[in-house]
């Protein structure tokens, strides 16, 4: 089966394409350093041509909310109007768990608006949510810090390794359309607020994580449960402790 994943060389896509490849399809890692641009269309038609399977884990190189939403605009529907004149017959699309709940977050909006263009757009999909990646840690501490502290509040979390995502997404794409959302999570419910600062102490970082419930993520406003999925979600099995027994950072 020929397969493109949109994103192919970065840190999902590129995993994605190895477990694809070591599972005996045809795939072609596209973004634009390989001449793939879905936000100008160049390239995006001849890479579909003669492909069964779409997979987009592309992103945004801006989160300002304006880009953002243009950003998942633009580049899913060049993807969309591709792949139904290549007759793709499943397009796959990562996304975040809890984006119909932060109205606010001007990224999550655009996911929102993405994943609906492509369940209106009569082709066989299948979305995946995942929780946030524990490598995204580093990236919530410094954006969170303010005068060398790190401000988080304790909304519950169930970070997940990329690899295992990863691997879900390769599944799904090899697999029949859901036509639906499958969400995948880690094994242990954290606070925000604790899971950056036990990563932050496993790195020697010195700096202190306070809780505090008004500091949002990524500055919007978040319940308990705002970003943990719902039951039935698939659980990975990766814990902090062992990533964090691997992380390179």
């Amino acid at each position: 089966m020929r397969i493109v994943v949109i994103g192919g060389t970065g840190l999902i896509g590129s995993q994605v394409v190895t477990w694809l490849r070591e599972h005996g399809h045809d795939v072609v890692p596209a973004s634009p350093g390989t001449g793939v641009n879905t936000v100008t269309g160049d390239g995006v038609r001849e890479a579909l041509r003669g492909t069964q399977v779409v997979v987009d884990v592309s992103n945004s190189p801006s989160f300002a909310a304006d880009e953002v939403m243009a950003f998942f605009r633009t580049s899913t529907t060049t993807l969309i109007e591709a792949a139904k004149e290549a007759g793709v017959g499943h397009y796959v699309a990562l996304s975040v768990v809890g984006t119909d709940r932060l109205p606010e977050s001007g990224y999550f909006r655009a996911k929102v608006a993405q994943e609906r263009l492509i369940t209106d757009s009569g082709l066989p999909y299948s979305l995946v949510h995942a929780t946030q990646f524990f490598e995204f840690a580093g990236g919530i501490a410094d954006t969170s810090t303010q005068d060398s502290a790190v401000r988080l509040p304790g909304a519950g979390v169930r970070p997940v390794a990329s690899a295992e995502v990863a691997a879900t997404v390769a599944r799904v794409a090899a697999g029949p359309p859901l036509d639906g959302t499958l969400e995948v999570a880690g094994p242990e419910e954290l606070g925000l607020d604790e899971w950056i600062r036990t990563v932050l102490a496993a790195r020697s970082d010195p700096r202190e994580v306070v809780t505090d419930p008004a500091a949002g993520y990524f500055g919007a406003p978040v319940r308990r449960d705002s970003l943990l999925p719902a039951p039935g979600a698939e659980i990975a099995s990766t814990r902090l402790a062992d990533w964090l027994a691997l992380d390179v950072r």
